[in-house]
């Protein structure tokens, strides 16, 4: 392309939420991997991920994890893939303690759990009430310190590149992206992830950054890869209600799940909730019709005072800036757009029905969530299927670089055979460098 400067990778991950980074982190170091952030690194959904991050307790609690995500989600959610994000789950979170991750510790020491909506037991550990900011900031870190990875920040993808097989088939070569100055980019990779995050940008009332809209689900359709479920859209219970404009700020379930109540202008509790997100949602949506009012209550008479200082902290501070104190008074509540189900379509490897396209993360469809998500399992299903699209990407070009080699030593053993004494092909055969 005139005018475009080219830059050639193995890998290019659109993305840096956990989806992105844990991919990045994943791949070995002998790849070339740029990462690109549309806007600035911190201005992913990722960071705003408040209750905490799900984890198989213990053995015995499989069945009941998985019965929770699939009514959760209505029972259509694709199986393979929850028993994949379960059995996966204990050891994602054993590698983020690795890696510096902070959760909540008991007295003794011992991960402390807490409980959210449609969770039949506590199995969420959190850091806080900011643990989505507590795990990506540490992967952040720790790519920052990849010797193998760059990431270019204020660069949006606006295409992706095609090109062809030996054997015809159609492949995926790159990306197209932008700076902020308005300069073309030209990505050319052998692999490229789509972890571009939700639709949240595209609605009126969002807990998303308005940088996310759907862009690789946009581009990945204008290529003629296969969406799935584009209906299926979380409408989150709980944010606070305000007359200010821009992003709509997320109570965390968490709260709800300790005991927080939610109550209509008459001061009368009016639902169950720990019902699924969606349940609650309607049931408030109902009850403000009934009333007439722009929101319902959400009050932590019933949350321990020790619980609300050093757990939700950061929604303290946020509801006192406000004018509201959760110490002695209820928040007023809304429901908004939270999460996206539905997305470009992947299979248990986070392959697209594009060849060297993979997704990962809010816009990809793997089919753990259904039609609605259960509570904490965003976090988990990112980091889950990242690490799968990077484990597929590490095999695809073991494979291929092995049959090169083998393609390349094949052909230096006949030349030799036939009298050859290339020097060169003497090297390869002996596998020299």
């Amino acid at each position: 392309m005139a005018g475009t400067k080219t830059i050639d990778a193995d890998v290019v991950i659109v993305g840096c939420g956990v989806a992105g980074l844990y991919c990045a982190l994943n791949l070995p170091h002998a790849l070339r991997v740029v990462l690109l952030a549309k806007t600035t690194v911190d201005e992913c959904d990722s960071m705003l991920a408040q209750g905490g991050i799900c984890v198989l307790h213990d053995p015995d609690d499989y069945e009941s994890f998985f019965e929770d995500t699939l009514r959760a989600g209505h029972y259509e959610n694709r199986l393979e893939s929850v028993d994949m994000m379960i059995r996966a789950s204990r050891p994602i979170i054993e590698d983020l303690i690795k890696r510096g991750v902070r959760f909540a510790r008991t007295a003794t020491g011992e991960l402390d759990y807490t409980r959210e909506g449609a969770h039949s037991r506590p199995r969420i550990v959190y850091h806080e009430d900011i643990t989505g900011e507590e795990i990506t900031t540490h992967l952040l870190a720790c790519v920052r310190e990849l010797p193998n990875a760059t990431v270019l920040e204020n660069t949006c993808m606006t295409d992706i590149l095609e090109g062809f097989e030996a054997d015809g088939r159609r492949v995926c070569r790159g990306i197209v992206a932008e700076d902020a100055g308005g300069a073309r980019l030209q990505i050319n990779a052998d692999a490229t992830v789509l972890a571009t995050g939700g639709v949240g940008g595209l609605y009126k009332h969002s807990t998303n950054y308005p940088c996310l809209t759907g862009d690789g689900c946009r581009v990945a359709a204008e290529h003629g890869v296969l969406l799935e479920h584009m209906d299926f859209v979380q409408i989150h219970p709980t944010t606070l209600w305000t007359q200010k404009p821009g992003r709509s700020f997320l109570i965390s379930e968490s709260a709800r799940g300790e005991g927080a109540i939610l109550l209509n202008g008459a001061g009368e509790r009016f639902c169950d909730e720990l019902q699924p997100r969606d349940v609650v949602s309607g049931n408030i949506l109902r009850e403000m019709a009934r009333e007439g009012s722009e929101h319902v209550w959400l009050s932590f008479e019933r949350v321990a005072r020790e619980e609300l200082q050093n757990h939700f902290t950061h929604i303290c501070e946020q509801c006192r800036e406000e004018g509201y104190d959760i110490f002695t008074e209820p928040v007023p509540v809304v429901p908004a757009q939270h999460y996206f189900m539905g997305g470009i379509h992947v299979n248990s490897d986070s392959e697209t029905t594009l060849p060297h396209l993979f997704a990962a993360g809010e816009t990809c469809c793997n089919g753990v969530h259904g039609r609605n998500r259960l509570a904490s399992n965003s976090l988990l299903e990112g980091l889950v299927f990242a690490q799968r699209a990077a484990d597929k990407i590490m095999r695809d070009r073991f494979a291929a670089d092995t049959a090169a080699q083998l393609a390349i030593a094949a052909g230096a053993r006949s030349r030799f055979i036939a009298g050859s004494r290339d020097v060169t092909d003497v090297a390869v055969l002996c596998g020299a460098e």
